[in-house]
């Protein structure tokens, strides 16, 4: 009897092999997104990075609230509760860019890892059922990791005592610390927003911001990317397309397939993956006590969203979000997605 007709042996539940597909997607879209801006550091200036990924991120979403006004169905609130998490995004992109320039990917992204620690730390003030997590052993564990890993990483290499070394690390740190504040305050303002519709929003109001900084302090005014070959220049709107615009859905997509375990899980390999590029691309070369920093980090990191999960479980043993039910349970956290607060949010 074949395993497909064998009761022991159960088909996979529907929509899984669509779940794969979008975490792998997700992971390297994203994984993408520091390879092409370290790619471009030499091209244009931050400033006109961002605006120019961002106001084609927002173009594109744009047409989502266009259709929900049409149906009458966009939240009164929306624009308002909107604010706050999109003045994190705004600076936390600003940060995140501008360390490219200083520092590799590879090490940017294992740098990254810290931002679990502070997601953690907002979810103990301000959401009390999550206070449980934050005092237990697994989470404790991990999070000693993630510190040791992150340090490490940052240190063990002969760039540690250059300033422009220096400068890169606090840049990625502090933009791990800002994304965190976004996916807080995106849990803590716009609960019940659909999630499309709530990054459809913040979507609008960071690329005006990005692109007002652009004008104002990037090199004529952003005009660096008309000086591109067709080719170059479509590739820097696909890193906008991948890691911004397409790269949410595919995640809220393998959230409600997978579960928020397994998804935030498969995320958790976005350093090796940058890190492997980035070798071959860029030449980045860590040292061996770097890779050991790094991979105590991130296992640190997964540490935490298992302990995670299993206190989850246990308050409310259910099985993964059927597909069906993505837009009820997102609604409940479009943030950080279905009652993960310690998720870090998505890096673009």
């Amino acid at each position: 009897m074949s395993a497909q007709g064998d009761p022991t042996h159960p088909e996979a539940p529907p929509g899984m092999a669509m779940g794969v597909v979008t975490i792998l997607m997700t992971l390297l879209g994203w994984s993408s997104v520091p390879l092409i801006l370290k790619h471009f550091s030499g091209a244009m200036d931050p400033w006109t990075s961002n605006g120019w990924r961002y106001g084609f991120a927002a173009f594109l979403w744009a047409p989502v609230l266009l259709l929900a006004v049409a149906r009458s169905r966009l939240p009164a609130r929306l624009w308002r509760a909107a604010i706050v998490p999109s003045a994190f995004n705004i600076t936390g992109q600003v940060l995140f860019t501008w360390a490219h320039y200083l520092i590799d990917p590879g090490l940017l992204t294992f740098g990254l890892r810290v931002q679990i620690l502070f997601v953690a730390a907002g979810a103990f003030l301000l959401f009390p059922s999550e206070r449980r997590l934050i005092r237990s052993a697994g989470f404790l564990v991990g999070a000693g990791m993630v510190l040791l890993g992150t340090v490490g990483t940052a240190l063990l290499t002969p760039q540690a005592a250059t300033k422009a070394h220096a400068l890169g690390v606090v840049m990625a740190v502090g933009s791990g610390a800002l994304f965190a504040g976004y996916a807080l305050s995106v849990r803590k303002w716009m609960h019940g927003i659909h999630p499309v519709l709530a990054f459809s929003a913040i979507s609008q109001y960071t690329a005006a911001g990005m692109i007002v900084l652009m004008v104002l302090v990037g090199e004529r005014m952003g005009a660096a990317p008309l000086g591109l070959t067709g080719g170059q220049l479509g590739l820097l709107l696909f890193s906008s397309v991948i890691g911004i615009a397409l790269g949410h859905v595919f995640y809220y997509i393998s959230i409600a397939r997978l579960g928020v375990a397994v998804s935030s899980g498969v995320i958790q390999l976005q350093p090796f993956v940058v890190t492997a590029a980035s070798a071959g691309l860029f030449e980045e070369r860590l040292t061996p006590w770097q890779i050991v920093s790094g991979v105590v980090a991130v296992s640190g990191a997964a540490l935490v969203l298992l302990t995670q999960h299993r206190l989850n479980q246990r308050a409310v043993p259910s099985a993964a979000p059927a597909a069906d039910e993505l837009e009820d349970q997102l609604d409940d956290d479009p943030g950080t997605g279905p009652g993960a607060p310690a998720i870090p949010s998505p890096v673009r």
